[in-house]
């Protein structure tokens, strides 16, 4: 029995489109599905459900290979289900980064919670022990957290790109589409599926706005730095296809002319570009995070960075803040500059 994911497109408002089934009679995984309707019905982004079906896929694979079954049942679950499938995806070779295992037991346990609420392993002997925790920075009320089975995740320190691998980059762009997505992710430190999301009406050139579909389907409108303005209207003048789609970015050769640019023509791009120029961290999440430091270097506050970044927490923010020695000694000397006055010179009687 082996199991994949489809992907529906369904009249159905409460049923997911992402759909884990038999790979051979397309019989649905029922516990699996009906999480992914739930979740939908939560109205959870139908990419982040797709990410969720993937995850609970790579579960159910890895139940099979154990178990020589597909089928779950509450009774077959125990307190070391979790901790057989973390020592499972930790001895595979190449093995899975800490971030997609945690990810992956996460979705795991979530579901197992939700489909099967008299399981043991939700105990998990001790690993799940309620606690009291305070909001970043300390503020607000204390809430209840739960302590998960996890696997520690090394500190991440991304390193921003230098001004001189920046221009190098930049320089190596031809198009001027392709100038203003490198521009929206430098100067506006958009995400990538941000900026293949955006639609025409979104760039609100004449108001310097750009209104951004963030995670979540949350909406936010950005200011536009003047030469992010003149790269899109060079862009919509010069080159856009007309007629076109109701995209900002569009494919400009081929039958697929005027569609929307897709993650896989953006990644291509990129690619082509690294490699042209043997900047091989040049990636628009480098990008994002050298907008982030750039912003904080120039003195801007953490909320107004979790603003502009489209943040929903302060301390994902925080990731994207790196303080060098340098930085820490400038500061240093700015505020004592600013606290210590010369003492007045005695007057000779």
């Amino acid at each position: 029995m082996k199991f994949r994911l489809t992907q529906q497109q369904t009249s159905n408002k409460a049923q997911s489109p992402a759909r884990v089934v038999e790979q051979t009679t397309g019989r649905e995984v029922g516990w699996i599905n009906r999480y992914l309707d739930r979740e939908h019905v939560r109205r959870l982004a139908d990419t982040s459900l797709r990410i969720y079906a993937y995850n609970l896929l790579h579960f159910v694979r890895w139940w099979e290979s154990v178990h020589h079954t597909g089928d779950i049942r509450e009774g077959d679950l125990t307190e070391a289900t979790l901790l057989e499938y973390v020592r499972f995806q930790s001895s595979q070779q190449p093995r899975p980064s800490p971030s997609t295992i945690n990810d992956r037991v996460a979705v795991a346990e979530r579901a197992i919670r939700n489909e099967f609420p008299e399981a043991p392993c939700q105990i998990a002997d001790g690993f799940h022990q309620a606690f009291l925790r305070r909001k970043p920075l300390g503020l607000g009320r204390p809430r209840m957290a739960m302590s998960r089975l996890r696997v520690k995740v090394p500190k991440r320190n991304m390193v921003p790109l230098s001004v001189n691998e920046v221009a190098r980059f930049w320089s190596s762009f031809r198009t001027t589409r392709d100038l203003a997505i490198v521009g929206v992710m430098l100067l506006q430190g958009l995400r990538s599926a941000e900026v293949l999301a955006l639609n025409r009406d979104d760039a609100l050139l004449s108001e310097a706005q750009l209104r951004v579909r963030g995670k979540g389907n949350k909406f936010r409108l950005l200011p536009l730095a003047p030469e992010t303005v003149q790269l899109v209207e060079h862009y919509l003048r010069l080159e856009r296809p007309n007629p076109c789609s109701a995209a900002l970015f569009v494919s400009l050769k081929g039958r697929l002319r005027g569609t929307r640019m897709t993650p896989v023509g953006l990644r291509s791009l990129f690619r082509y570009h690294r490699q042209t120029t043997s900047i091989p961290l040049a990636n628009p999440h480098r990008f994002r995070h050298s907008f982030a430091s750039d912003m904080i270097r120039a003195g801007m506050s953490l909320p107004a960075l979790m603003q502009l970044m489209g943040h929903a927490d302060i301390q994902t923010t925080l990731l994207y803040v790196s303080v060098t020695p340098q930085d820490v000694y400038l500061e240093y000397a700015r505020a004592v500059a600013q606290h210590i006055r010369p003492l007045p010179k005695a007057s000779s009687s």
